[in-house]
């Protein structure tokens, strides 16, 4: 089946619904294709103590306060999966799930999205996918000669599944420390970091980070200096778990090591240290093997953009993966903002002759 509309949004996570929030304002024809089999993007996926680094509702998107979530300053993943299951009842978009898009290709005034379940003919389209679907893991030496488990980010889920272990924990942001103090009092933990680690004042929280960010933006769009964005604060926030972990000194990184054996890590110094398991927190790449098609990467993997329009396709947006797509645009309060433009340029160009 072939279907033609207006515009094709591709993923029903955060920033799909607040492309679809916008679309729907604009009164476009629009549908939104979503791979997983119920609502709440990639947070469906968080381990189990994953809390949000901003209050709810300075972690909203756009026309609906997140509700406070009691007992809890900083929500959780489960209460942002209610969140956005109820924003997408709430406005009515129009999801459809589960659908894997498997290529966008040019088709003459339009974009064909091929999916496993048909094609649909769209006059834009707006990549919505994220990076969570594409876990990024290092080329250590000896990696494969680790004879023990190796999980990524993705992959770990509570403390109970790895209690009495040997763990190493590899990965100096936010997720490699807050999962460093999951872990810290069921297991034998090593933490290991590329570059000496660097928290943020305990004061500083989601709220800050996006201010910052769009400070940041600002200051390019008018010429002025760059100010180091937010990696010039600090890579880890100090949430609860991480500051109780780190405030008890059990939380000191060690530097990263030279490659893994059969049963471990060495360090450089022939230094090594027994393992059981290796969680990887080093990080995503943006998942967008369907625009494959369309040649449009450029630099790490990245698609050109002037905002969130893809610079040499003008039917193409990309959203929510990170602050070359707006700022802050991989978060729930930060995605609103490029959605709105997203949606204003599709609509601009839909009235072109």
């Amino acid at each position: 089946m072939i279907r033609d509309i207006d515009v094709v949004v591709i993923g029903g996570g955060q920033a799909g619904l607040a492309a679809g929030y916008h679309l729907r304002r604009r009164g476009l024809d629009f549908v939104v294709l979503d791979a997983q089999a119920s609502p709440g993007g990639a947070w469906q996926q968080a381990w189990d103590s994953l809390n949000l680094f901003s209050p709810a509702a300075y972690s909203s998107l756009p026309g609906r306060v997140m509700p406070g979530q009691p007992g809890e300053t900083y929500p959780d993943a489960r209460h942002v999966v209610d969140y956005l299951t109820d924003y997408e009842q709430r406005y009515d978009l129009p999801v459809v799930r589960p659908v894997r898009v498997e290529a966008v290709h040019p088709d003459g005034d339009r974009l064909r999205v091929g999916t496993d379940t048909g094609i649909w003919r769209a006059r834009a389209v707006i990549s919505a996918t994220g990076t969570w679907w594409r876990p990024f893991l290092p080329a250590v030496p000896g990696r494969t000669a680790f004879g023990g488990a190796q999980l990524h980010t993705v992959g770990y889920r509570r403390p109970a599944d790895l209690a009495g272990q040997k763990v190493v924990v590899v990965g100096g942001g936010n997720s490699g420390a807050q999962i460093a103090a999951d872990l810290v009092h069921a297991t034998d933990l090593t933490w290991v970091t590329q570059r000496p680690t660097r928290f943020l004042a305990d004061s500083v929280d989601g709220r800050a980070l996006f201010d910052h960010a769009t400070a940041r933006r600002r200051a390019l769009d008018e010429g002025s200096a760059d100010t180091g964005g937010v990696a010039s604060l600090g890579d880890i926030v100090v949430v609860p778990p991480v500051r109780e972990a780190r405030d008890a000194g059990l939380l000191k990184a060690q530097p990263m090591f030279r490659r893994l054996t059969a049963t471990g890590v060495e360090w450089a110094d022939g230094t090594r240290a027994e393992a059981d398991t290796i969680i990887w927190c080093t990080g995503f790449r943006p998942a967008l093997s369907h625009l494959a098609p369309l040649g449009l990467r450029g630099p790490r993997g990245h698609i050109p953009t002037a905002g969130t329009q893809a610079l040499e396709e003008p039917r193409l947006h990309l959203l929510g993966y990170g602050d070359w797509t707006g700022p802050a645009s991989a978060t729930l309060i930060g995605v609103g903002r490029p959605a709105r433009d997203a949606a204003t340029a599709i609509v601009e160009l839909l009235s072109l002759p």
